[in-house]
């Protein structure tokens, strides 16, 4: 656990064009045995428009896994998310994005993203994408 503890504490973020998946990091699911679901939300996603440079996209994020053998550390989460501040993307690219990278890092039993985008030139729109592990 401290060289968790040490990995945590030298996360940096620097604001880039590019998301910065390399920011997650993956802890030991201390209940691997179990199955159960954590909920992670945020209302403070931001990336840029691609079609209007420097305009924001604002989006409620909601992430719901059930762990297999690691959990997301949530300084890291935190961090990661805040990458696609300075990033032009569709919604549906930040999405899927995401999805993937988490996936990634944690390998979990089942993850699903909702991305719940600000309104923009009157219409609202709601991205959901979900990933189940093979058996």
């Amino acid at each position: 656990m401290d060289q968790v503890k040490k990995k945590v504490s030298r996360l940096k973020l620097e604001y880039k064009t590019r998301p910065q998946k390399e920011l997650l990091i993956a802890i030991p699911n201390p209940y691997p045995d179990r199955e159960y679901e954590e909920e992670m939300v945020t209302g403070e996603f931001t990336s840029l428009c691609p079609l209007n440079p420097g305009q924001p996209d604002y989006a409620t994020l909601t992430i719901k896994y059930v762990p297999d053998k690691h959990i997301i550390e949530l300084k890291s989460l935190k961090f990661y998310l805040t990458s696609y501040r300075m990033v032009e993307m569709f919604y549906e690219e930040a999405t899927n994005r995401i999805l993937d990278d988490l996936v990634k890092a944690v390998k979990p039993r089942r993850m699903e993203i909702v991305a719940d985008w600000n309104i923009r030139g009157g219409i609202g729109t709601k991205i959901s994408v979900s990933y189940n592990k093979k058996s």
